[in-house]
C-alpha cells in the first residue's frame, strides 16, 4: 500500500511538473506570436537540429563548429531577443503578487477621464485633427514623459483639442496622461517593427501600437487623413470606433481592477490589428 500511495505521489509531481512546463511554453509561444522573434526562434531550431545532426553523423568540424555557437549562444539570445524579454519581465511584475493598489483608479475619474477624451477625440475626428493620446496604467511611463514637453495639467477636452491643433508647438507627437492628469505633450514613443500591421497605417498608429507592446498603457489615435479613431491596447489595435464603442473600452480598460471583471477576456474577443 505504501508503494502504491507513492506511486500516485510521483504521478502527481510528475503531472504537475509537465503541466507548468506546459504553461511556461505556452505563455511564451503567445508572448512572442506576431513579434519578429518568432522568425529569430526559428533560426536557433535550425541551429539546434545542425547541432544533433553533426553529433549523430559524427561530423567533427561541424560539430566543434555548433559548440561555439551554442557557448556564445545564450548572450546572443539575450541581445536578440532584449525586447520580448523586457516585455515578458514588465509582464510578470504586472502580475497580481506586484500590483499596486495604488494603480488602480476610482470611477469618479475614470468617468471625468473617459467624458473628456471622448469629447475631445470627437471634436478631433469629425475635423480630421489628427492626434495620439497615451494613458498610463501600472507600468511607468516616465521614460517617454520626460521626451515631450511637460504639462502637468488636468485633463479637459479643451486642453486636449489645444494641444492638437495643427501648426501649434506641441501638436507633434503623443500626449501622455496618468490617470486624469496630462503629464506631457509632444512626447515619442517606440515605434512597433510587428510586420503584421497593416501598411496603411501611419506612424501615430505605429507608435500607438509599440508603446502598448511594451507596457500596459492604452492609446487613442485620431487619423488626420481620415478622421477614423483607433484604440490601441496589449499590442494590437481596434480601428473605426463610434463614440460609444471608444467609451466603453476606455472603461474597461481605467476601471478600478478591485472589482474583478475580466478585462482580458472582454478585449480578447475584439482585438485585431485592422
Amino acid at each position: 500500500m505504501i508503494s502504491i500511495s507513492m506511486n500516485y505521489g510521483d504521478l502527481l509531481r510528475y503531472a504537475t511538473d509537465i503541466l507548468l512546463v506546459t504553461y511556461v511554453f505556452y505563455k511564451i509561444i503567445m508572448l512572442i506570436r506576431g513579434t519578429r522573434a518568432v522568425q529569430l526562434l526559428k533560426g536557433i531550431m535550425v541551429i539546434v537540429i545542425t547541432w544533433f545532426l553533426s553529433k549523430y553523423f559524427q561530423l567533427t568540424a561541424l560539430h566543434a563548429l555548433m559548440n561555439q555557437a551554442f557557448t556564445f549562444g545564450v548572450l546572443a539570445v539575450v541581445i536578440i531577443f532584449q525586447p520580448e524579454l523586457r516585455r515578458a519581465l514588465e509582464q510578470l511584475g504586472r502580475g497580481k503578487l506586484f500590483s499596486r493598489s495604488s494603480s488602480t483608479q476610482d470611477d469618479e475619474v475614470v468617468s471625468r477621464l473617459v467624458q473628456e477624451v471622448g469629447k475631445s477625440v470627437t471634436y478631433m475626428a469629425k475635423r480630421r485633427i489628427g492626434a495620439l493620446i497615451v494613458i498610463e496604467r501600472e507600468t511607468g511611463l516616465n521614460d517617454y514623459v520626460e521626451t515631450g514637453i511637460g504639462i502637468n495639467g488636468r485633463v479637459s477636452s479643451e486642453l486636449l483639442i489645444n494641444i492638437f491643433i495643427p501648426n501649434t508647438p506641441l501638436h507633434d507627437g503623443a500626449v501622455i496622461m496618468r490617470k486624469d492628469m496630462i503629464m506631457a505633450a509632444a512626447c515619442y514613443l517606440p515605434l512597433s517593427e510587428n510586420n503584421s500591421i497593416s501598411k496603411e497605417l501611419g506612424t501615430r498608429h505605429r507608435a500607438a501600437i509599440g508603446l502598448s507592446e511594451v507596457s500596459d498603457g492604452i492609446a487613442i489615435i485620431v487619423s488626420e487623413e481620415t478622421g477614423q479613431v483607433s484604440f490601441a491596447a496589449h499590442g494590437t489595435m481596434n480601428r473605426n470606433l463610434t463614440e460609444a464603442q471608444l467609451a466603453e473600452m476606455l472603461t474597461e480598460q481605467l476601471q478600478p481592477l478591485s472589482k474583478g471583471k475580466s478585462m482580458g477576456s472582454r478585449w480578447q474577443w475584439r482585438r485585431k490589428h485592422g
